[in-house]
């Protein structure tokens, strides 16, 4: 069905090559998984096995790659292709553009099912096997990154390809939604469809996944059955935090850096946040954790003002997080965006951390900036466009814009979406660096993993409530 040989790309602009003499071959009804670490070219292959790079980005080719026996360069532009092939992208904010979830999921089923009553049919069965019902006229850009995944991946079953390509579908899917969206793929694969899947993450892969597919920059290092390359490693899928092994956390005998007290606030007539208090103390490293939608997000952007209570109080530092400007708040509180793209704007790596320093008038900007790019080990990437980084670097750049800012309280957002495991732990060796220099770190992830191995304290949220506050006595200051 899909045939590559010594396939070879280049980006635009770029003289390295993302893909390197990449031959494969897959077959119809095969459920494939391809991963590798950081920035090895997946998500590359994918737009390649998409026709996505041949029809609209340019850039130069090499080798071969036929659909259906066809050049597909020969196909006549996205238009054809996506009659074949649906793709769900890294970035669910790329592809959500419609003012509510059901206009997303229905725009492109008017050219391929004749009445509505067969269009309101597939709209139902997806969404159900999605679980975003719920949803239905929530505006997209209201939900939260896992929901955004799930209206995304909903997308594009609804338009019932043979192939279907999912680029890291579930990284910011909880444990429960990742493995329904696994039981999904499976039975795409029993109906003989045609599945790639990039994923960082192999839990919950054995025994769904057919064949799999490893690259290392931009070439295939090794490629067998899961059990064949990865015979020792977990490949289930691990239960939910919500009942930790731990101590209910004790407050120190310290002032709070933040005091929230009793806040509430609705998207609508959705409760968002329900009488949530918590105090936080300076110095501590602190994990948010909880299903998809149960409010993480939302809370950690009322610590910049980004969002401001319907009622309640918050307190950062001695500002009032309610009242308080944006840009006072943002020199105390820095956040780390769950999808980095959303922060980045700039022409150039530099001119991205240049911007936040211009803003606070920096005295030293220069300094700043190769200190974090030297922290983030993106020191030879200042001149590099932003958007021609792999998802992971861009986590680490969006990371060094706040860091050049060099706030007291440092927010991330599910900061290991994207990164491998290896990446993730750097991630948060920085983050423990950080903290023993004295900064408070709240860091809002599903990887209960890395919040058992970093973070001293634990709050489980639910249905917008603090369902669970711990105290991580494993881990030590």
């Amino acid at each position: 069905m899909i045939l590559a040989t010594n396939l070879s790309y280049t980006y635009p602009l770029s003289t390295k090559p993302a893909l390197k003499d990449v031959t494969l071959s897959i077959g119809p009804g095969e459920l494939i998984l391809i991963t590798g670490p950081t920035a090895a070219g997946k998500t590359t292959l994918c737009l390649a096995l998409a026709g996505i790079l041949q029809h609209e980005f340019g850039g130069t080719l090499a080798g071969h790659l036929s659909f259906l026996g066809r050049p597909i360069a020969d196909y006549e532009g996205m238009s054809q292709l996506n009659q074949y092939i649906s793709m769900v992208f890294d970035d669910a904010d790329a592809q959500l553009i419609f003012t509510s979830v059901e206009e997303e999921i229905a725009s492109g089923l008017e050219t391929r099912l004749a009445t509505t009553t067969e269009r309101r049919e597939r709209i139902n069965h997806v969404m159900d096997l999605c679980e975003i019902a719920h949803l239905r006229e929530r505006p997209p850009y209201a939900l939260s990154g896992g929901q955004k995944q799930r209206v995304a991946i909903a997308a594009a079953l609804a338009m019932d390809t043979q192939v279907l390509i999912l680029d890291e579908p579930t990284s910011e899917l909880d444990v429960r939604a990742t493995g329904k969206i696994i039981e999904v793929l499976k039975g795409l694969k029993a109906e003989g469809k045609t599945v790639i899947v990039v994923d960082h993450s192999l839990e919950g892969y054995r025994g769904v996944a057919d064949r799999v597919i490893e690259l290392n920059h931009g070439k295939i290092s090794r490629q067998g059955t899961f059990d064949e390359l990865f015979p020792h490693t977990q490949g289930t899928l691990t239960a939910l935090y919500e009942d930790p092994d731990l101590s209910p956390f004790l407050p120190p005998k310290l002032d709070p850096i933040i005091r929230i007290e009793n806040v509430y606030h609705k998207y609508g007539n959705i409760a968002a946040l329900n009488s949530v208090s918590i105090s936080i103390f300076p110095g501590e490293f602190v994990a948010l954790l909880g299903e998809n939608g149960s409010g993480k997000t939302t809370l950690v952007k009322h610590l910049n003002g980004l969002l401001r209570p319907d009622t309640g109080i918050i307190k950062v530092l001695d500002l009032d997080a309610t009242a308080e400007p944006v840009m006072t708040l943002v020199r105390h509180t820095g956040l780390v965006f769950q999808n980095p793209d959303t922060m980045l704007f700039a022409d150039t790596v530099d001119e991205e951390i240049r911007f936040g320093l211009n803003n606070i008038q920096a005295s030293d900007p220069d300094d700043r900036i190769k200190n974090v790019l030297t922290m983030v080990r993106l020191e030879e990437q200042e001149k590099t466009y932003p958007r021609h980084l792999s998802r992971g670097e861009r986590q680490r750049l969006a990371v060094s814009c706040i860091l050049a800012m060099e706030p007291e309280i440092i927010i991330l957002d599910e900061p290991t979406t994207g990164l491998d495991e290896v990446e993730s732990d750097r991630m948060m060796t920085l983050m423990k660096s950080l903290q023993n220099q004295g900064h408070t770190i709240i860091m809002v992830t599903h990887n209960m993993r890395i919040a058992e191995e970093n973070a001293e304290r634990i709050i489980v949220m639910k249905n917008g409530a603090v369902s669970g506050d711990y105290s991580n006595q494993r881990v030590k200051a």
